[in-house]
């Protein structure tokens, strides 16, 4: 059965029992554009942003949706969520960089990141840039240094850590009080944070942020980290006569990645943020801020899925079955980092029963690529079609040239029609930039 959770929309299996998305079969998908191929539904992405922006809609009309491109970085994805009508997030000079190419305007970009260079920081306030999230009193300093010598004042954001531990593996926490991500709330660090800002002649602060971590299923992190927002909001209010007039909630909803998997749907996810706020706000006597949310993964990672190619199956009888595919760790590094869990189908055998248990394997040389280990799926042969689904988000991003293998073609689909996004590296691509000791 084709659990719809975490694969894309309309995806069903055809009369050939291959498996079919958006009328687009997978199989033949695979044999003209090659494997490992990553494949997104564009449709999917669009119905999620879409009920993004209504969720929120239903509950203020003070808010912005900011796509958290790291999930996934490229040209089309960028110029698909900005037709969405969401702003972006950018982490680095080259997330900024496609940003723009992407046709996105200053306003509606968000520039963040714990060590941000001089040369990105100069690029992104030359291009112009919306909002600049500052993480530590380093790059309050260097952002004024800046603009010491024009007349702009750069509208920024404090990223706090408000000391809320999120219930998701602790690689991907990022709001505990021992995080390399922003100013802590403890001994008074965040309120000199507002204060050395307010201060700052050509930084004008608008607002704070705060993520507290990814793939989260339990609300509760988020109303105890708007509560501790609400109380330093109150105490900047009183003794800086701050007003917060932007309040970033961060990402980090989590998704199904397989049939165990339980996530919140978005609209209580938004139901919760928002009346959240509103309650806390009122409690202190303050004004409600404009609602900004960060989605990544969850924009994404249920609308990709990666196909592979069979190779070897080695049977360690009364052990297990590896079964090896031309793929692994240099496009999926997810479960080797996050210990991170996935299902697996062969799409050419999608009618067949699931009876064989086995471990799918990458080709790196190392032990630890093992993409899915313990698995059901049907009876493998070399040649056949691997999928695994949800790997739309944080896997072609964080994709790698490790043992000189070849980043991934990347597909879209959208009504029958297929098309590449991102094109297969080549050999020539992989040495491009060496150079010999001989020249």
């Amino acid at each position: 059965m084709i659990n719809t959770l975490i694969y894309p929309m309309e995806t069903s299996q055809n009369s050939a029992g291959h498996l079919v998305v958006d009328g687009c079969d997978v199989v033949d998908l695979a044999t003209h554009l090659g494997t490992p191929l990553v494949i997104y539904h564009e449709k999917s992405i669009r119905d999620i942003c879409q009920r993004y922006v209504n969720a929120l809609a239903a509950h203020t009309d003070d808010f912005e949706v900011i796509y958290a491109s790291k999930a996934f970085f490229s040209l089309a994805i960028s110029e698909l969520v900005l037709e969405e009508g969401l702003s972006i997030d950018v982490c680095s000079g080259g997330e900024y960089h496609v940003a723009k190419m992407a046709g996105f305007s200053a306003g509606r970009i968000f520039f963040h990141g714990n060590s941000k260079t001089r040369s990105e920081l100069e690029y992104a306030l030359l291009g112009g840039v919306g909002f600049v999230v500052v993480d530590n009193f380093q790059e309050l300093d260097l952002l004024e240094e800046l603009l010491a010598s024009s007349d702009k004042r750069q509208k920024i954001l404090l990223r706090i850590a408000p000391g809320v531990e999120a219930h998701t593996h602790s690689f991907i926490q990022t709001g505990q009080v021992d995080s390399k991500f922003g100013f802590t709330m403890a001994s008074g660090v965040a309120l000199e944070a507002i204060k050395h800002a307010l201060q700052a002649p050509h930084l004008d602060l608008v607002g704070l942020h705060a993520h507290i971590g990814s793939q989260i299923f339990d609300l509760e992190g988020y109303s105890k980290a708007i509560e501790t927002f609400a109380e330093l909001m109150a105490k900047a209010h009183r003794d800086l006569a701050f007003e917060c007039r932007y309040l970033n909630l961060g990402g980090g909803l989590g998704v199904s990645y397989t049939q165990e998997d339980t996530p919140t749907a978005i609209e209580e996810y938004a139901a919760v943020l928002v009346g959240g706020v509103r309650e806390e706000m009122a409690a202190h006597g303050l004004s409600m801020p404009r609602i900004l949310i960060e989605p990544g993964r969850s924009l994404v990672a249920n609308a990709g899925m990666t196909a592979y190619t069979v190779g070897t199956i080695k049977e360690i009888p009364g052990i297990r079955t590896y079964v090896s595919v031309d793929g692994g760790m240099s496009d999926n590094i997810r479960p080797m980092m996050y210990e991170a869990r996935y299902e697996a189908i062969l799409a050419n055998k999608v009618g067949q029963p699931a009876d064989t248990l086995v471990t799918v394997a990458g080709k790196h040389c190392e032990s630890g690529d093992i993409l899915i280990k313990d698995v059901a799926i049907a009876s493998p042969e070399p040649g056949d079609i691997l999928v695994i689904p949800s790997t739309g988000a944080y896997c072609y991003s964080m994709s790698s040239n490790y043992n000189g293998n070849l980043r991934p073609a990347v597909a879209m689909i959208n009504g029958k029609r297929a098309r590449i996004i991102i094109e297969r590296e080549s050999y020539s691509d992989l040495v491009s930039r060496f150079r010999s000791i001989r020249d």
